[in-house]
């Protein structure tokens, strides 16, 4: 499966970026490296996470299970949520710490090095992830990490350079590495709580996203316009990769059946399917106004 795939080139990076990082980080005593190769080889722990939550959402429904396991995609995205933003936290708090201490001593240029050689790897896997699973949530989430490493990376490099051109303005260089380390906290802290209100959202069944939403209503005006049906009671949610869709019509007795009924589904997921999503539509007549609501 191109998601699996997708997922493992992920690991397969963050593997390799990391342990770069924590290496270089160790022998040039470096705060903020260390913090970025944490960061990093975290996300192949929670990129495992997503690997295994894209195995389950694509078990078939069970007995125990009946509607399946749709549910473990939002749930595992707010796992990352939670652990990048803990995370962020502790590095925080520790880059206040060595401040206050009077700062660190380290070697300004290997972090302008090491922010050019991680940004231009991060980026271009982004971009390579992207196109190798483009519909895919769980390959999203990685490519915002891997952009947001980017970005980054980018911070580190501009913020130890502007250093070294000051560095003939008293201890300046001195407080470079937690500082840095504090930039990278405020840059990353947007990622985890994207990711933590995205899948509450989806987990409390709110409506779809925008996107999805007004594809439906333009499915439900055309389907009303073929039958000459009047304006129903919609409900929608999307659960990971599933769209969950009941339309209600109230129609006049005796003039629809079964067959009928089918059809008007029918006409409804075929204006849906071009979304992408597993498709739980469920289309009812109804001549009972309180039976629709």
């Amino acid at each position: 499966m191109t998601e699996r795939r997708a997922i493992h080139e992920s690991i397969a990076g963050a593997a390799v970026l990391g342990t770069l990082a924590v290496v270089w980080g160790i022998a040039a005593q470096s705060r903020v490296l260390l913090f970025d190769g944490a960061f990093i080889l975290l996300g192949i722990v929670l990129s495992a996470l997503s690997l295994m939550a894209s195995r389950a959402a694509a078990e078939s429904p069970t007995t125990r299970f009946p509607f399946g396991k749709a549910a473990v995609t939002p749930l595992a995205i707010a796992v990352q949520g939670v652990a990048l933003l803990g995370t962020l936290l502790y590095a925080a708090v520790d880059a206040v710490a060595i401040i206050t201490a009077g700062g660190s001593d380290v070697a300004a240029g290997t972090v302008v090095a090491y922010g050019l050689i991680t940004m231009t790897c991060s980026y271009a896997l982004a971009r390579w992830l992207t196109h190798r699973a483009p519909s895919s949530e769980l390959v999203a989430a990685e490519v915002a990490q891997w952009r947001a490493g980017a970005l980054l990376s980018l911070v580190f490099a501009v913020g130890a350079g502007l250093a070294l051109a000051l560095s003939s303005v008293g201890d300046v260089v001195r407080y470079v590495d937690p500082v840095l380390v504090l930039v990278a906290c405020l840059v990353l802290a947007p990622i985890p709580l994207r990711l933590l209100r995205a899948a509450g959202l989806e987990l409390l069944e709110a409506a779809p996203p925008p996107l999805v939403q007004n594809t439906l209503d333009a499915a439900v005006a055309s389907v009303r316009a073929e039958f000459g049906l009047d304006e129903p009671f919609v409900r929608s949610t999307k659960l990971g990769s599933r769209l969950y869709v009941e339309v209600d019509f109230v129609v006049p007795s005796g003039e629809w059946d079964v067959a009928g009924e089918d059809r008007v589904r029918r006409a409804l997921i075929a204006h849906l399917e071009p979304l992408g999503y597993e498709l739980w539509a469920n289309v009812e007549l109804t001549t009972d106004p309180e039976l629709a609501r």
